[in-house]
């Protein structure tokens, strides 16, 4: 298959994550390109490593430039894709001029990774722009079964909805005791001090504030806990004088974008989601399967990514997320050890990468064969 990828940029996240664990099992099977809207980022530079080409239109919000749609143009015409698969709001809507200017009109689907619990989120034109055009695409694949519903109810109507969580690769992300005495050892932590983790960008749904709240809480009760948080935007003044604020500035390590997330991860002896809107967490997805247990807020699919392996309470409520925190680290080692091992099961059996990317694939060969005039075999239908 020759597959074009659009997607909105391609600095670390979720889906530019999802989309590099795609490749990296794929570009040896497919032709494939990446289109990014914006730069090439930390992602894409990975991505070019696979041999896979990146175009990065350099797409400013402060300074849009309609010019580039003749490069979309242009590169779709060179690449000649068989399908073509946005990720996320804004790629979706060029994914779709994309297939308009395409000489075989391939089919188009769309990939929403997001959702809709906040407010703020269904507000924003761009999310309203797409439930208007959302009859055009092919299908649309969610990574969240609420994410689809949430949409559905939103007005995104019309197409196929098609639902394929995000997948872990379990040998990255595994148990590693070496790791956990490494990283105590690099941030001078003794060796039975609790350490809990935030790994994700700084951005007002991933709510810090809420988080930072939640742990002047924990240690009242927890005065040996320390806590990492760690992605893109961790090292901001903003959110230095936030730690400061709490006055945690001795206990939080700030450890901005790194590139070893999983030993950081596998060092952990709880992990953390304060998200106010999430589709499915790759973080805790990865954490889970280091067999580290995880207290995660019940936004878009986390609590049924959890299961049974950990605790879920509601979005920003800090007291219940303390509450959590605080019952995880006053079990027992041998109790967190064991839920971590269920939880390390529960994603190799139910969401591994290499069945996560299968899963796509078969929805790529359903709607080119659908194009082609075949009746797919009943294998292919992924309502």
């Amino acid at each position: 298959m020759r597959i074009l990828h659009v997607i909105t940029g391609l600095r670390t996240g979720g889906a530019e994550m999802m989309l590099w664990k795609f490749l990296s099992l794929t570009h040896t099977h497919h032709s494939q390109a990446v289109i990014s809207l914006m730069d090439e980022g930390t992602i894409g530079r990975r991505i070019v490593r696979l041999n896979v080409p990146v175009f990065a239109l350099d797409l400013r919000k402060t300074s849009p430039n309609p010019a580039r749609a003749l490069d979309i143009r242009w590169l779709t015409r060179e690449f000649d894709p068989d399908l073509i698969l946005g990720w996320m709001y804004h790629a979706n809507l060029v994914a779709s001029f994309a297939g308009m200017v395409s000489p075989r009109r391939p089919p188009v689907l769309w990939g929403v990774r997001h959702g809709l619990e906040d407010e703020e989120l269904r507000r924003r034109p761009i999310v309203k722009l797409n439930a208007l055009l959302s009859r055009r695409p092919d299908a649309i694949i969610y990574n969240s079964t609420i994410g689809a519903q949430q949409h559905a109810a939103f007005g995104f109507h019309g197409v196929q909805q098609i639902v394929i969580p995000n997948g872990f690769d379990c040998q990255t992300f595994r148990p590693d005791p070496e790791s956990r005495y490494e990283v105590r050892k690099e941030l001078n932590l003794e060796e039975n001090a609790p350490l809990i983790g935030l790994v994700a960008r700084y951005d007002p749904l991933k709510d810090h504030g809420g988080f930072l709240r939640a742990l002047a809480m924990v240690v009242e009760g927890h005065k040996s806990a320390r806590f990492l948080l760690v992605g893109p935007g961790t090292r901001e003044p903003e959110l230095e004088k936030l730690v400061a604020g709490f006055g945690l500035s001795d206990r939080v390590f700030l450890l901005g974008e790194r590139p070893d997330i999983p030993r950081l991860t596998a060092a952990l002896d709880i992990a953390c989601s304060s998200s106010r809107e999430e589709g499915f967490s790759n973080a805790i997805g990865e954490a889970m399967s280091c067999g580290v247990p995880c207290v995660v807020t019940d936004v878009g699919d986390s609590r049924y990514l959890v299961g049974e392996t950990g605790f879920c309470v509601p979005p920003s409520q800090s007291e219940a997320l303390a509450g959590a925190i605080s019952r995880l680290i006053a079990a027992s080692p041998s109790c967190r050890k064991r839920l971590g091992a269920a939880a390390r099961r529960r994603v190799e059996e139910n969401f591994s990468l290499s069945a996560v990317v299968c899963r796509f694939e078969k929805v790529f060969e359903h709607f080119l064969h659908q194009r082609n005039g075949h009746r797919p075999d009943s294998s292919s239908n992924h309502h």
